[in-house]
């Protein structure tokens, strides 16, 4: 039944994808209606940058362990792991695809992250259920 387990990682991993995705893009314009509010001025909006940013990096791998604990799958650390480096160095690559206004990261590099993330789930995980 280990391609249950790869189906419940395939959806936590891209609802978690969409989430921490989502935040940033939000967050982003949020810091640049910061910087435009205050006249922008050379550190206007990096606040709001810098935790919108640490706010996503810390979001996902929480987000893929609740996931998974959610659908009743346990021994998820390598996902959560692994998942939370991963999406930390992916965003961080592409950061300056999202922040422009309406922006996003590249839907191949969004799809390679759920397929890896997919085989993730099965990481880890126990052989005698």
């Amino acid at each position: 039944m280990q391609y249950v387990r790869h189906a419940k990682g395939a959806l936590t991993v891209a609802a978690a994808t969409v989430a921490c995705h989502a935040l940033m893009s939000a967050g982003y314009t949020w810091a640049r209606g910061s910087a435009a509010a205050s006249g922008d001025t050379m550190f206007s909006g990096a606040f709001e940058f810098l935790l919108t940013t640490a706010a996503s990096w810390a979001l996902m791998p929480l987000l893929l362990w609740a996931g998974m604990r959610v659908t009743g799958e346990t021994g998820n650390a390598v996902l959560v792991l692994v998942g939370g480096l991963v999406w930390a160095g992916l965003s961080g690559y592409y950061i300056d695809d999202i922040d422009f206004p309406g922006g996003h990261m590249p839907v191949l590099a969004l799809a390679a992250y759920v397929l890896l993330g997919t085989g993730l789930a099965g990481a880890g995980a126990d052989s005698r259920r």
